[in-house]
């Protein structure tokens, strides 16, 4: 693919209803072009200039050419870019315009629940790219990620024994997004394993001794928990080694303007007091989570999943409770806290709601 221009357009102006937006495409086909067709991504704050770049070529002679096409996530229509999509726009347009040659992989590291996986998943859903996820547990070892020789019939009674790729060698094979998620939760024998493709050599090689290189249309990215505050069973800090391959951006749990710009596309008919509830509720206790003083904190996040599906589907499910606010912080999110951790989180829920509103929770 040519490289992009490095701006398009000029500044554009925040929405009049929020300065977060949905990510703002466009997509030109050959006929109209003669080039390759094309994102542009808007900086949803409107301060910084738009980002094109260019949808990568998927050729059809690639041997897993249909596998890698069901690879390309579906657009999410709820998702409301915060500034990571157009971030990732920046940093790739860097990357084409002046690190061809030099690796810049990026991992994001945020608490559970923050979206990190799901802003990587529609990064490639804009792009139209494949989109390989590949978690790196403790159980995950060097061949379940590279490949490994395996034994097959020969149809004559005998054997054969042939190369079969694991995760990411299949992954690099073509045009791809691989997010390699929870870095550190990987083994050691898994990190040095990648050590050569992350660095400047840029590639795997093989038990066989091909080498399979980094193609100029795969990137990179991982994800990983923070280890300083909380115990995230299975992790651990990152090798120094292995983390100095990696540009590593916080992920942050969104802020209340930006979580009552969630809940208003997700959920559009939900009471607007009751939305206004929820996104206090969240954000006390995430700042609680956070804090530092381990005495007063909160030891399980309001995570986005908790707020934007598993909650409004408790209001859904109280609807016609006396109080369906309580009644789905007993049954929808109650459950998943320690029982020792309870007394925090009733003190933040009698401090905020106390008592939710008794007409029904959403307005269709």
């Amino acid at each position: 693919s040519q490289l992009p221009e490095r701006t398009r357009g000029g500044r554009r102006q925040a929405s009049d209803n929020s300065k977060f937006s949905a990510i703002e495409t466009k997509f030109l086909t050959h006929e109209e072009t003669n080039v390759a067709p094309t994102v542009t991504f808007t900086d949803p704050t409107g301060i910084g200039p738009d980002v094109e770049l260019p949808v990568p070529e998927i050729a059809k002679d690639l041997p897993d050419y249909e596998n890698r096409l069901s690879h390309i996530p579906e657009p999410d229509p709820y998702y409301v870019d915060l500034g990571m999509q157009y971030r990732l726009a920046r940093l790739e347009e860097i990357r084409r315009g002046y690190f061809t040659d030099s690796p810049l992989h990026l991992a994001l590291r945020g608490h559970m629940g923050t979206g990190k996986d799901h802003d990587l998943e529609q990064f490639a859903a804009q792009l139209k790219t494949p989109y390989y996820r590949i978690p790196l547990t403790g159980e995950v070892r060097d061949i379940t990620l590279i490949g490994s020789v395996k034994l097959y019939g020969d149809g004559t009674g005998g054997t054969e024994s042939r190369w079969e790729d694991g995760d990411i060698t299949r992954a690099l094979r073509g045009p791809a997004l691989v997010n390699l998620s929870e870095l550190n939760a990987a083994g050691a024998e898994t990190l040095f394993a990648l050590h050569g493709l992350l660095d400047r050599h840029q590639a795997l090689e093989l038990p066989t001794g091909e080498m399979v290189r980094l193609r100029s249309d795969v990137r990179i990215f991982g994800t990983l928990n923070p280890t300083d505050l909380r115990d995230y069973a299975g992790t651990q800090t990152l090798n120094k080694a292995f983390a100095d391959r990696w540009i590593i951006w916080e992920k942050e749990f969104p802020g209340e303007e930006e979580l009552v710009t969630m809940l208003e596309r997700r959920h559009p008919d939900m009471d607007p007091e009751v939305r206004e509830l929820l996104t206090k509720l969240a954000v006390e206790i995430n700042t609680s989570f956070t804090a530092g003083d381990a005495r007063t904190r909160v030891e399980t996040p309001m995570s986005l999943r908790t707020v934007l599906d598993r909650y409004p589907a408790g209001l859904r499910m109280y609807t016609g409770s006396n109080d369906p606010m309580r009644s789905a912080w007993e049954e929808f999110v109650l459950p998943h806290i320690d029982p020792y951790d309870r007394d925090h989180y009733e003190t933040v829920w009698s401090a905020v709601v106390r008592k939710g509103p008794e007409r029904p929770p959403f307005m269709d």
